[in-house]
């Protein structure tokens, strides 16, 4: 694989492992384990069964006939959505929760925005009988009230976060102050491809199953061995990799991450960072990121909480930097308009992050005999307060 991390958590000039002393013990254990458990043949026997037994997987590839005549190409979704608890995030949740075991915690803390990665880190503490810790941002606790009474059902305790703008990034901040406040009895899953080294190379291998079934499901669907186009959502990025990964070294496979632009990459309330940010130091990760000329963070913006973040995998600017991935942008309203067609078209209700992937096939001209593939990062049911206001004001 031509873009893997080195060793010391690179990729080119992005990554690396920027963490106070306190929290050198955490990520040294992991560091030096995670790889040795994810090549163990029990691991691998124990998470490919619970893929496929508590999770659904593999997700469906499914051709979008109407959505498909609508752009004239051939359009398939990647179903991610039809996932147990609703989104792709419990592949990464359930591979670290066995890892977590592994070392012998006992306690999960996690962050979460749009409170999907925080539903799957509380249902595989459920299942694994270990006590979770979610940080989310009271901005978000407002606008994603179904994922919050989830977690909550589910055994997790939800701590509000009121820093900064009360989203992903301060949630992310507190997470991280609790792990270097408990280091002994307590593992932090992250949620995205985000934060110090190991984290973006492992959320990166356990979200990898996405595009492991694409190589098999095209070739079965289509008789093609590969795509023509995968088009994700990014805002961390977790998603959008595991679509990437096993076809990064195929360089006919176009890959196409679509960011938040929020109100417009010019408005000042965006979210798209590859356009507007530049490097610098996030969560122990130098990646790119929206910040002001004298380095601070610039609150970003965007309908949707699960794109409402001022950085990015620090992979990301590595595969633009080489020209891997290209980078897009959709707006709120773009997004909006964008999940009712697809609603109405197939019957399928995104999450609003998805409905940002799907936006970008409005914004490109694609062939008739093109082989597109969408991945549906997450369902709409999190989302139907923002999507019955939209409606109130622009659907009869």
């Amino acid at each position: 694989m031509t873009y893997d991390i080195d060793d010391r958590g690179y990729y080119g000039e992005f990554g690396g492992a920027f963490i106070p002393e306190m929290m050198y013990n955490n990520i040294k254990e992991l560091a030096n384990n995670y790889l040795k458990i994810l090549e163990d043949k029990k691991f691998k026997d124990e998470f490919n069964s619970l893929l496929k037994n508590y999770v659904g997987r593999p997700s469906p590839l499914f051709f979008a006939s109407r959505l498909s005549e609508y752009h004239n190409t051939r359009i398939y979704l990647k179903r991610e959505d039809l996932n147990h608890t609703g989104a792709h995030k419990i592949n990464n949740t359930i591979g670290q929760i066995l890892i977590a075991r592994r070392l012998r915690k006992s306690r999960i803390i996690a962050e979460t925005g749009a409170g999907q990665h925080g539903v799957a880190t509380a249902t595989v503490c459920a299942l694994m009988g270990m006590k979770c810790v979610v940080y989310m941002g009271q901005t978000d606790i407002e606008r994603q009230s179904p994922n919050v009474l989830r977690m909550k059902m589910l055994g997790a305790e939800v701590v509000p976060v009121n820093s900064g703008n009360m989203t992903l990034k301060d949630a992310t901040n507190e997470a991280i102050r609790d792990w270097i406040s408990n280091p002994v009895d307590t593992h932090y899953i992250i949620g995205s491809v985000v934060g110090p080294h190991p984290y973006p190379d492992l959320v990166t291998r356990l979200q990898s199953v996405i595009s492991e079934e694409l190589r098999f499901q095209v070739k079965e669907l289509t008789g093609e061995e590969n795509p023509d186009y995968i088009i994700a959502c990014v805002g961390g990025g977790s998603n959008a990799i595991g679509s990437f990964f096993n076809y990064l070294d195929d360089v006919n496979v176009k890959l196409i991450a679509v960011e938040a632009a929020g109100k417009g990459v010019t408005s000042g309330e965006t979210a798209a960072t590859m356009i507007t940010g530049r490097p610098g130091i996030i969560h122990a990760s130098r990646t790119m990121l929206m910040q002001t000329d004298d380095g601070q963070i610039t609150e970003p913006y965007s309908i949707s909480a699960g794109l409402d973040y001022p950085g990015i995998g620090p992979v990301y600017p590595y595969l633009h930097k080489t020209k891997r991935v290209f980078f897009g942008n959709v707006t709120d309203d773009e997004a909006l308009e964008a999940a009712f067609r697809l609603a109405r078209l197939e019957g399928i209700v995104p999450a609003l992050e998805s409905a940002h992937a799907v936006a970008w096939l409005g914004k490109h001209k694609f062939r008739k005999n093109d082989i597109v593939i969408v991945t549906i990062s997450g369902r709409g049911d999190k989302d139907m307060e923002t999507y019955i206001k939209y409606m109130d004001e622009n659907i009869s």
